[in-house]
């Protein structure tokens, strides 16, 4: 069983036990300032509005230096804590972003970048525009809001009612008056627009954006209403694994969705389990003898894949640093370039957190990492040690790695080789260790492309059985039936 980690300082702090050193330390995330109306918070007080993680909301925090914070906790199976590190990511990705922009001055100077502030004008004619959205304010004629769904650094997410469709309920994403914020959005409205024009019917599973509009310097996008998180159901469900057959539909639908956007010379860049959601979230509960306790298991695995604000055209520029820790591929850490096959990896870290209920790759640093990689696929190949300009975590061809460190008996006692996760001797079982091992083939030309994951013998069932079909074999989805050829 994986066990509570600290998020260390630096490799020469001293090491204790991990627990003590844990103990000490608190993983917090920043909170939003409210920014409903007085009314809409005492109707929220009085009616106890259900709030939720919803698909357009990183439930990764990305700023952790407001002094209005609140505790920021994951268990894994029964004390098994899920680290926050969205942080270290957003920090690597604002160092690579000034760069960047550092490297296009004028005349090819390398100068530093000055943020310059800007006035957006607003419909009311003021001169300043708050940062923070203002829920008290109807953003058409045709929306109405009815709650908040979540929040984050960016701005939040609301439910609204729709009158100009049929009065049907949409999330409206009201991003904040930030430039960085708003050129992501930009971005984002870019690549959905991209999807909306190359499946109009939305077959292919990704989110379905509406609409979207300026309103006082607030970008506003509209989307279709969706359910749970993959993840946020695994955790109010005690992470306990989704079953064999839930893994098989969930994945074969991902393979599916992000396969278009392949198609469509797109890479995600930030699949995960969050940015995968339930279409309808409603469950059955059933006692579980053995453990003494209530299981939760989803009435219908349909998925919806969301949040394309990292999403990457081919020829577009593509950043160092891409992915959440946990499903970042080896060609990323090792900064040899990337492209489509990055989110096969991710896939496959997935389907291993679905059929587990916790992560794989457990950890927070590069070269612990690697070591844990090595420990459960086998060694880095020697080519791409020998390309990568990080040299510093190699030598004389071979990771630089104590195994009697502490870091180093963490990941022997925490990590072991991919094929003994198996919970079952089962067929299907090993059929989707199979899949999983050539999504997490080190060398990405040797990857599995979705293509051949989709023809997969894991999929078989689902081939043979109709697309739509899911683990109880009802029909729940109508997929492109050419996708597997």
């Amino acid at each position: 069983m994986p066990h509570t980690r600290r998020y260390p300082s630096s490799e020469r702090a001293s090491r204790g036990s991990h627990q003590d050193r844990y103990r000490g330390r608190k993983h917090r995330r920043r909170r939003t300032p409210s920014i409903s109306s007085s009314s809409d918070r005492e109707r929220e007080r009085r009616g106890g509005v259900h709030r939720r993680e919803d698909s357009y909301l990183r439930s990764r925090s990305y700023d952790n230096r407001s002094s209005d914070r609140r505790p920021y906790d994951r268990r894994y199976c029964e004390g098994y804590r899920r680290l926050d590190y969205s942080r270290e990511r957003e920090r690597d990705r604002e160092r690579e972003r000034e760069r960047e922009r550092a490297s296009y001055g004028r005349k090819g100077s390398r100068r530093k970048h000055k943020r310059r502030r800007r006035r957006t004008r607003s419909y009311s004619g003021s001169s300043s525009v708050s940062s923070d959205p203002d829920m008290s304010f109807y953003p058409t004629p045709t929306l109405l809001i009815v709650n908040t769904l979540g929040e984050g650094t960016f701005g939040r997410v609301v439910q609204c009612v729709d009158h100009h469709r049929g009065g049907a309920r949409v999330a409206l994403k009201i991003i904040k008056n930030v430039e960085k914020y708003k050129e992501a959005a930009r971005l984002e409205i870019n690549v959905l627009e991209r999807i909306n024009e190359k499946d109009p019917e939305n077959k292919h599973l990704c989110v379905q954006m509406y609409d979207w509009f300026d309103y006082h310097g607030h970008m506003c996008i509209s989307f279709e209403l969706l359910a749970l998180s993959t993840f946020d159901f695994l955790k109010d469900n005690n992470y306990v694994p989704y079953s064999i057959g839930q893994v098989r539909h969930m994945g074969y639908q991902i393979c599916h969705a992000v396969k278009f956007l392949h198609d469509n010379k797109l890479t995600h860049t930030d699949l995960k389990p969050e940015n995968i959601l339930f279409v309808n979230s409603d469950y059955t509960i059933t006692y579980n003898a053995e453990k003494k306790r209530d299981e939760r298991i989803v009435k219908n695995t349909s998925v919806r894949v969301v949040d394309f604000g990292s999403a990457t055209f081919d020829h577009e520029h593509h950043s160092t640093i891409v992915s959440t820790r946990h499903y970042r591929a080896p060609e990323v850490i090792l900064e040899l370039g990337w492209s489509q096959p990055c989110d096969v990896w991710s896939i496959g870290c997935i389907l291993f957190e679905y059929y587990q209920g916790f992560t794989l790759f457990q950890t927070h640093d590069n070269r612990e990492h690697l070591a844990m990689m090595e420990r459960i696929q086998g060694p880095i190949p020697s080519r791409m040690i020998r390309r990568t300009r990080k040299q510093k975590y190699f030598y004389h061809g071979r990771l630089d790695w104590d195994e009697n460190s502490s870091a180093g008996r963490y990941v022997r006692e925490n990590c072991k080789p991919l094929r003994r996760y198996v919970l079952s001797e089962a067929e299907e079982h090993h059929q989707l260790f199979d899949l999983i091992e050539g999504m997490l083939e080190y060398e990405p030309s040797k990857r599995l492309t979705l293509a051949g994951c989709l023809r997969h013998p894991f999929f078989f069932p689902l081939r043979e059985g109709g697309l739509g079909a899911d683990q109880s074999g009802n029909k729940t989805w109508e997929g492109n039936r050419d996708i597997s050829r």
